[in-house]
């Protein structure tokens, strides 16, 4: 059924995911995995051994004007999850209704979450909501991306008479380190550039010298992309009209600052090799 015809036969559905991980002295846990409607994970599976790999999945036909997801994800002291998708998010054309997404990650003392989704596509005419906030302790650690696609550009179809409202937060100790937020409206994308790819990253805690290897690999975005340190948060934006050297350089990114942030050599999830 296509996404219009999914809208029509209901008004809307709130699904709830909500995750506990735990340490162990063998391996981290999910010790806690409550949802409601059609979000849900699949099996953890371990292999770097300690480290929880995690496939968390959206909705397989998408979501749709009126629908509401709530995500939220605690890592408890000395934890370690690494999650992301099977596939692409996907947000259909609405007649009216807006789709919400709420996602919440609480990050204990010595927790480490890499959250690593799939990109996340709006369809033209789309209008959706997105909240995704990180509270971190002084002492936890984070890798963290989000790569947007607006429209279908490899099918020739621009972004057009849509909105998407998008935030993203990161906190420490109850202190705001990160507020970004973007608005789109009537299908304008002049606030990107006119360009259909729109990433962030954010890595903590970082360095100069983390900085200036990211500099480095942002070369082929051109000028359409920078790195910033503030408060031991690196933030990494670009924009792109092709979504391979999106996700390449974001994947050469997340390679090099793994092994120094967590001192761990960057183990793939198999999902991204099918």
């Amino acid at each position: 059924m296509s996404g219009a015809g999914l809208e029509s036969a209901k008004k809307g559905w709130h699904a709830t995911l909500a995750l506990q991980f735990r340490h162990t002295p063998e391996k981290t846990v999910l010790a806690s995995a409550r949802h409601t409607g059609p979000l849900t994970v699949q099996r953890p599976f371990y292999p770097e051994e300690d480290t929880c790999h995690l496939y968390l999945l959206h909705p397989p036909g998408g979501i749709v004007g009126g629908d509401e997801l709530d995500i939220n994800v605690t890592l408890e002291p000395n934890s370690h999850a690494l999650i992301t998708m099977p596939g692409a998010s996907k947000f259909y054309r609405s007649h009216g209704p807006q789709a919400r997404l709420s996602q919440r990650f609480d990050l204990a003392e010595n927790a480490i979450l890499e959250w690593l989704p799939q990109d996340t596509i709006f369809f033209p005419a789309a209008r959706a909501q997105l909240h995704t906030v990180f509270h971190l302790h002084e002492r936890s650690q984070l890798l963290a991306w989000e790569l947007f696609c607006l429209g279908r550009p490899v099918m020739g179809e621009a972004f057009g008479q849509g909105e998407i409202s998008s935030r993203l937060e990161v906190w420490k100790s109850g202190m705001p380190l990160l507020m970004e937020r973007l608005h789109l409206a009537d299908g304008s994308l002049s606030a990107v550039a006119e360009q259909p790819w729109v990433g962030n990253l954010v890595f903590y805690p970082a360095t100069e010298n983390m900085l200036e290897g990211v500099r480095e690999l942002l070369t082929p975005l051109n000028f359409y992309a920078g790195a910033t340190l503030t408060d031991d948060l690196l933030t990494v934006r670009f924009l792109s009209h092709d979504n391979l050297i999106c996700q390449r350089a974001m994947r050469e990114i997340w390679q090099y600052l793994r092994p120094q942030l967590l001192n761990k050599s960057p183990v793939l999830p198999r999902i991204w090799q099918t």
